[in-house]
């Protein structure tokens, strides 16, 4: 294992990313965000992507010189484009504007076209919960799981995200994919030679497996079977069928050095806290649930556990496997 500081990991995630073809702009706001997921112990949504961040930006599957802008402007929605970029410009610019709209008109929907791979989709909710909004996040992503009763993929593991601000304490942040894991787990596992648990993952010929290349070549499971899927579904057409972006099944897969621009899909929600009942009565029906739901013991707050392991890398860095340092090092220098 290394270890790095955050400020160190992040140098390093930014000079390979620049290396590869990446703006400065578009480098450090991806940097950011990946080492804020290995933080917070997200790693199959940390640094581990950049080897494949960068295998699309010199393949031409992400454009690095791309700068988001908003092609539509109305009072309370608006798209931006990505330019077939990496995301995290792209979602920065849609999260500041969803906030500008929500204040103006109490609640915003910003949808992303033309993005790509988005990280961690609460990452994205925090300046969001900092404005005193309520927010959420969707995401599609290349064709990772079947419908309901059928075997072919087509949907992504579609994450869904939804942050709301809390005046005394870190804000409430749920974060989920609608596969049973999300598919990053499934490429770590592989990466390591490491099995999957049963109920993970399918292979191509539509069996359970415990390979977990195997399961990258197949399909993922819906988080809740049927309903799951049928959340998946919905988060599929509210992110492209309202900014044109593409479904997941006609995009390559993330996995793969070689293939098309994967052109997806974002949409973000922001609706400003003070806007209905008012602050006050806000505050105090989340405050009101939280207490009942801490009252029952072995109770955790979702976000909780992440928030203490960011506050310990803040002070003791993060360690990645050797391997994959190593293959950091070398696409930084």
């Amino acid at each position: 294992m290394a270890r790095y500081s955050l400020d160190e990991l992040a140098r390093t995630a930014v000079r390979a990313l620049e290396r590869a073809g990446a703006s400065p702009a578009m480098a450090t706001a991806t940097a950011a965000a990946l080492v804020a997921a290995d933080a917070r112990g997200l790693h199959s949504h940390g640094v581990s992507r950049i080897p494949q961040y960068a295998a699309h930006l010199r393949n031409g599957r992400a454009d690095g010189t791309a700068v988001p802008r908003v092609i539509v402007r109305r009072a309370s929605v608006a798209l931006v484009d990505a330019g077939c970029g990496l995301a995290f410009p792209a979602c920065s610019l849609a999260v500041a504007t969803a906030v500008e709209l929500a204040r103006a008109s109490g609640a915003a929907f910003v949808g992303v076209t033309n993005s790509h791979h988005f990280g961690a989709a609460a990452w994205h909710l925090e300046a969001i919960a900092s404005a005193g909004c309520v927010g959420l996040a969707f995401s599609n992503s290349p064709a990772a799981m079947p419908p309901a009763g059928g075997r072919t993929p087509l949907f992504g593991t579609n994450p869904i995200a939804a942050v709301f601000p809390r005046p005394d304490a870190r804000p409430l942040l749920i974060d989920l994919s609608l596969s049973e894991v999300a598919r990053g787990k499934l490429m770590i596992a592989a990466k390591e030679g490491r099995p999957i648990p049963l109920g993970w993952a399918l292979d191509r010929d539509g069996e359970p497996t415990t390979d977990a290349a195997k399961g990258l070549e197949g399909s993922m499971l819906p988080a809740g079977g049927v309903k799951g899927a049928m959340l998946a579904l919905v988060v599929e057409l509210l992110v492209t069928s309202l900014t044109g972006a593409a479904l997941g099944f006609e995009a390559s897969s993330f996995f793969v050095d070689e293939g098309n621009r994967p052109r997806l899909g974002q949409a973000f929600i922001a609706i400003d806290a003070n806007a209905l009942a008012g602050r006050d009565v806000y505050d105090e029906r989340v405050a009101r649930l939280i207490d009942a739901m801490l009252a029952d013991e072995g109770v955790r707050l979702p976000g909780e556990r992440r928030d203490g392991l960011a506050a310990k890398a803040a002070e003791d860095g993060v360690e990645l496997p050797a391997a994959l340092a190593a293959q950091l090092n070398a696409l930084a220098s």
